[in-house]
């Protein structure tokens, strides 16, 4: 990992340094600590301001093809209904929170993909998740709801996310202005309300879902 780094770095202390920031940023993607798994015999810290904004500059810098920013041009009646109303919410800054129900094979992912493109293109955060790894993967910058969120896997009617209103995940959270759940309806009623009140808690409001526009899919 140090050859790319020692290209344009001629010390050997600041290319170590590179590296293991570039380790340790991939580890905190996962929630980790780059310190739990010793790679040296001290514990490796780094300026806790690089950090705390980086999820929003990841978030921002997710790529927009050029097939999903045109594909608005070709959503059928009801997708664009959708489309309308959902840019309009996002565009306004008006908290709401919809779901979108459809079998399979309707398009409900190629109307999330224009979704997103066009909220990213406009240099906005818009946060993609979805209750499996294999629906998450398909959307560009999916993740797991579980692993966005830091949702525990046993719920009761007290369960609430792992989210601290210091940390990074908040900052990111508090930025998006469009969050899509696919595949609400396989996840727990519980883990929905552990969203809801987490989001309140982040953004210090009484408001559902903290004032975010949220945008639930699936078919019953």
């Amino acid at each position: 990992m140090s050859v790319d780094f020692k290209l344009s770095e001629d010390s050997t202390l600041t290319t170590r340094y590179h590296v293991l920031r570039s380790i340790s940023s991939t580890i905190e993607s996962m929630r980790k600590n780059i310190n739990s798994y010793h790679l040296l015999d001290e514990d490796i810290s780094f300026d806790g301001n690089e950090f705390q904004y980086r999820e929003i500059d990841d978030e921002l810098g997710v790529e927009i093809l050029e097939e999903d920013i045109t594909s608005s041009r070709s959503l059928n009646s009801e997708q664009q209904q959708v489309y309308n109303v959902v840019l309009e919410k996002v565009l306004s800054n008006q908290n709401v929170a919809f779901f979108v129900d459809g079998t399979s094979g309707t398009g409900k992912t190629f109307l999330y993909k224009a979704l997103l493109a066009t909220v990213r293109s406009r240099n906005l955060v818009a946060l993609a998740t979805a209750s499996s790894g294999v629906v998450a993967s398909i959307l560009l910058g999916g993740r797991t709801a579980h692993l966005r969120f830091k949702l525990p896997l046993d719920t009761d009617e007290k369960t609430t996310c792992c989210v601290s209103k210091q940390s990074a995940l908040a900052n990111l959270l508090r930025a998006a202005k469009l969050i899509i759940w696919d595949e609400a309806p396989m996840t727990r009623k519980q883990h929905i309300e552990a969203l809801d009140k987490m989001v309140r808690d982040i953004n210090d409001s009484d408001v559902v879902f903290g004032g975010k526009i949220v945008v639930f899919r699936g078919d019953f």
